[in-house]
């Protein structure tokens, strides 16, 4: 299905960017993943054989991202790095929401700025942007997540637009809960802050789905196959739910 293209997965180390560059080699792909230290992206690139390579880029410097695209060019471009912490707004610092902007916002600004030429250029390519069900619907003590990737989805449908014929799609995932060291965090956040035990908290997360359950990592990358694959060209602009009906718009 992805025979001889070369996908770029930022954030690849672990959870959905992990399962991502898996089931992407399983279909033919070339894979580089990326993040801030090599460790965990050695990792997933040994998992996956000869046909990855780990790289080490700071997707919220410009410059970083540069260095890294000097080396690649991607026919699929993955932008999953991302942070997410909690506070309330009035304690929401300038570095937590500057954080936020640069790694989940910029981030996915720079690195689809300079992916973008190369595709349009061969006439083909795919950006799939990892969003979140909190790009559409605010929810308390997570303001500085919830505006940061808001603008995800409104660069993507943007961008989406602009190179509507030229053979590249740019489509966001909106997950909800998954089954992430993400979530493993934020499990703990809450039993600080309520006294709940880590079962109650993490059920209490499942109950924010009609599904009664969390995504797993493996559920988004079916989803990105789908948007990376021929079949998928027809999808574009798009903020796709994955959340067991959590947000239905």
């Amino acid at each position: 299905m992805l025979k001889d293209k070369l996908a770029l997965i930022t954030g690849g180390g672990r959870g959905i960017g992990r399962a991502i560059a898996l089931l992407f080699a399983q279909h033919g792909a070339h894979i580089a993943v990326a993040a801030r230290t090599s460790e965990q992206v050695e990792s997933v690139a040994r998992e996956i054989g000869d046909n990855a390579t780990a790289l080490v880029c700071d997707v919220s410097d410009p410059q970083s991202v540069a260095a890294m695209f000097a080396d690649v060019q991607p026919d699929i471009l993955v932008n999953n790095a991302g942070v997410a912490e909690s506070a309330a707004f009035v304690q929401t610092t300038d570095e937590l929401w500057q954080r936020h902007l640069a790694i989940n916002l910029s981030g996915t600004f720079y690195c689809t700025r300079a992916a973008l030429p190369a595709m349009v250029e061969r006439g083909w390519g795919r950006i799939i942007n990892i969003a979140s069900i909190a790009a559409k619907a605010g929810a308390p003590y997570i303001a500085a997540y919830a505006a940061s990737k808001h603008g995800v989805l409104g660069l993507t449908r943007s961008v989406a637009l602009e190179i509507a014929t030229s053979g590249v799609t740019v489509n966001a995932i909106c997950p909800g809960y998954v089954e992430t060291e993400m979530v493993d965090r934020g499990v703990e956040r809450i039993t600080k802050r309520t006294g709940r035990s880590a079962e109650e908290a993490l059920d209490m997360l499942k109950r924010m789905s009609p599904q009664n359950r969390l995504v797993t990592p493996e559920e988004v990358a079916a989803l990105a196959l789908l948007l990376a694959s021929d079949e998928g060209r027809g999808i574009t602009g798009q903020g796709i739910n994955i959340d067991g009906g959590t947000v239905m718009f």
